[in-house]
């Protein structure tokens, strides 16, 4: 029997597409965006990016920022070429206002904040810390996992 070998590139796009959704999609963006136009092409298709967790969430669901280097390529490579085409993304504290400062998302109508808390709340909503313009958002939920 001959075994024959086929790499990830040789699959169709609506295969690929459909792996990168069961992927962690901030981990498929950070690891293959960049790689070729194919890729690139398939992760910008607007059923993946319409919802994005830019946060690390662990098994006993609890949640931190990203590393730092994966703060830095989002801000300065992959939000800005997909920006245009998020609907909601979930946020933690600690880089919330990096994450939202990095680029205007004019369809972001939903905010998903996590282990915020209500003093901060005040601060974000009331115009005091000015990250970016609410005008677009319908929904906002704030999650606090810390307490």
């Amino acid at each position: 029997m001959e075994h024959s070998l086929v790499k990830l590139i040789d699959l169709p796009d609506e295969l690929l597409l459909m792996i990168f959704m069961y992927m962690k999609k901030a981990l498929a963006l950070y690891s293959l965006m960049g790689i070729n136009r194919r890729f690139d092409r398939i992760l910008q298709d607007p059923m993946f990016l319409n919802h994005l967790t830019l946060m690390t969430c662990t098994s006993n669901n609890f949640i931190y920022p990203m590393y730092k280097k994966t703060i830095d390529r989002f801000c300065l490579y992959i939000l800005p070429e997909i920006h245009h085409k998020i609907k909601w993304v979930n946020l933690e504290i600690l880089s919330m206002k990096r994450l939202l400062l990095a680029v205007e998302y004019p369809n972001l109508c939903g905010l998903g904040l996590y282990n915020i808390r209500e003093e901060t709340d005040a601060h974000i909503f009331n115009g005091k810390e000015n990250y970016f313009s609410f005008s677009n958002l319908r929904h906002i939920a704030n999650t606090n996992k810390g307490d």
